[in-house]
This record gives structure tokens, sequence and C-alpha cells, in this order.
């Protein structure tokens, strides 16, 4: 029979690897995370007469690409949605105007660009385009890590494990999709960011506005898998300017 001290001593070497993995693949893929800012010009009628303010919401975004003049970022098609102007905050806290390159109102995808000429040397060497793994090869109960701008406040982490693959939710707008379902907390503003196996490979896209929020202890995320060629053709796309 294991003594006390030696399944203490056990449980404690567990808990750091587990604790020094996650530590090692965060810092590996923070550069190639963002925060997405939307501000949107709202009208609203108040006795006949139309006001117009602007409102601004937050979401996330992962850095997929680079052509010959832009950095491209993934994010939920419902983050840019109605933006009058977006910005992106990078991982040396720079700001950057972004243009919305395509968009996938269905699978609530959208690419968006910031020029490269926009961009100062040093923000280029802090970031990185990330790694898009195999949702398919998931398997239940393999952990995750979900990066995102929680709640607007800036970066943060949460960890869980694959609760369900394949799980199909109905939409807002009566559509449904299948997505990973995960136990990691995905806050609003975590939408649009990643959701990470422990090799630091993109396996999901979080998505905060499916499932709603009266469920505890449950996330969605688009697998990457079927985000894939989506991604990959909304790159091709002509930048919408002004």
């Amino acid at each position: 029979e294991i003594s006390e001290e030696a399944s203490k001593a056990v449980t404690s070497q567990v808990s750091r690897v587990v604790e020094a993995d996650v530590t090692e693949v965060v810092e590996n893929v923070m550069p190639s995370m963002v925060s997405v800012t939307n501000k949107a010009i709202v009208n609203y009628n108040y006795w006949g007469r139309v006001f117009s303010e602007e409102q601004e919401g937050r979401g996330s975004g992962i850095i997929v690409g680079q052509n010959d003049s832009e950095l491209l970022i993934v994010t939920n098609y419902h983050v840019i949605e109605n933006a009058n102007t977006l910005e992106i905050t990078f991982i040396d806290d720079e700001v950057y105007e972004a243009s919305v390159k395509g968009t996938n109102k269905n699978m609530d995808l959208a690419v968006v660009a910031v020029k490269l000429a926009d961009m100062t040397e040093s923000t280029l060497n802090e970031i990185k385009i990330a790694t898009l793994g195999d949702s398919d090869s998931l398997k239940l109960g393999e952990p995750v890590i979900a990066i995102g701008n929680a709640l607007g406040y800036g970066q943060s982490v949460t960890n869980g494990i694959v609760s369900a693959l394949n799980r199909e939710i109905e939409m807002e707008d009566g559509s449904s999709g299948t997505f990973v379902q995960t136990n990691a907390a995905i806050n609003p503003g975590n939408s649009g960011g990643a959701l990470l196996n422990y090799n630091g490979e993109v396996i999901g896209i979080n998505s905060n506005k499916i499932g709603g929020t009266t469920v505890e202890g449950m996330g969605y995320a688009i697998p990457i898998s079927s985000a894939k060629p989506i991604i990959a053709e909304l790159m091709l796309k002509d930048t919408k300017t002004k």
C-alpha cells in the first residue's frame, strides 16, 4: 500500500508537471493572440428623433497568416459585426486599425487584416502566426486551454478538458452547428479566441454566443478542422476598404 507521503508527493509532482506544461504552452502561443475592439455606430429613435452613438464591443482573435501587405487574423463574425472601426491589440499592447477581409455569418467566422506598413518593426518581431491543429483527432477528456480577452479586460487563460465532441447546438438564428464542448471557462470577450491542445495548436475557435450564458461549466468552440477551409477561403478575399 502506498504511504500518504508518497501519494502526496506523486500528486504534487503531477500537478507541477501540468502547471509547467500550461505555462510553457501559454508563453509560446500568446504572441499569436490578439484582442479585437469593435467600434460600431448605433442609431436609436427617441420620440421621433434619430440619435446615433458609438458603442464599443470587445472580443478576441488569432493571427492565422500573412500575405505581401497584410497580417491576417481570424475571429468570430459576431465580434466584428456592424463595425465602424476595428482595432487590434497585439501582445506588445500596440493597437492598430484593421479592415474586414471576409466573413461567413453561418459559421460565425471572419478574417480581418492589418496593413504590415502600419505596424512597427518591434510589433512584427514579437508576434507569431498560430499553428492550426486537427480537431478531428481530439479525444474525450483531453486537456485543453482557452485564451481570450475575457470580459474585455485583456488576455486571460483558463483550462479544462474536452467534455464532448460533435455536440450539435441550435444557434440564435435557428440554424444548427457542431461544436467542441469544454469545461474551460469561456466568457464574453473570449469569443474569437483560441481553444488549444497541450501542443499549443489551435483546435477550436471559442464562441461565447453558442449555448447562451445560462449553463455553467460549458463552453463551446468551432472545431478548427471545419473552420480551416473557410478561413483559407476568407483569407483570399479582397479587403473591404472604407
